[in-house]
């Protein structure tokens, strides 16, 4: 099965200069907790709901001043439309990863792949092996 069978279509994203006010607000409307950073739509980082928290509000930085690059995640990993649900999947185990986004050959997003769709797309022995791995603790 391909990722592009299995992922989510129309991802929104952001611009490095959007403000993290406008990226919560992205994705409290759209219910997410990523949303990916580019550049003329090629990837350039990722803004998790947990860079906002650790990176901006538990470091008490005035979160009215800040744009997305100074607190995205960089060197995101993502996976290509065309590459198999298994391929991605080992990808997220191997990076302990929960979202990837999902790019065409030109690095344009065109969707997110998550933990969930792999889940859905698996048998139940594969679904628990990619938890257990995406999940392990970083010790």
């Amino acid at each position: 099965m391909k990722v592009k069978n299995i992922m989510h279509k129309g991802v929104e994203w952001v611009l490095p200069g959007t403000p993290v006010t406008t990226v919560a607000q992205k994705m409290k409307r759209s219910d997410v907790g990523a949303i990916p950073v580019a550049d003329n739509g090629r990837l350039v980082g990722m803004v998790t709901d947990r860079d906002i928290t650790i990176r901006a509000v538990a470091n008490g930085k005035d979160i009215s001043e800040l744009m997305a690059k100074d607190i995205m995640t960089k060197g995101v990993f993502a996976c290509k439309a065309d590459s198999s649900a298994k391929t991605a999947a080992r990808l997220m185990e191997s990076k302990q990863v929960r979202r990837l986004p999902v790019i065409d050959e030109n690095k344009q997003i065109v969707g997110m792949l998550s933990l969930g769709d792999i889940c859905h797309a698996s048998s139940k022995r594969q679904a628990a092996e990619v938890v257990t791995a995406v999940s392990a603790h970083h010790w």
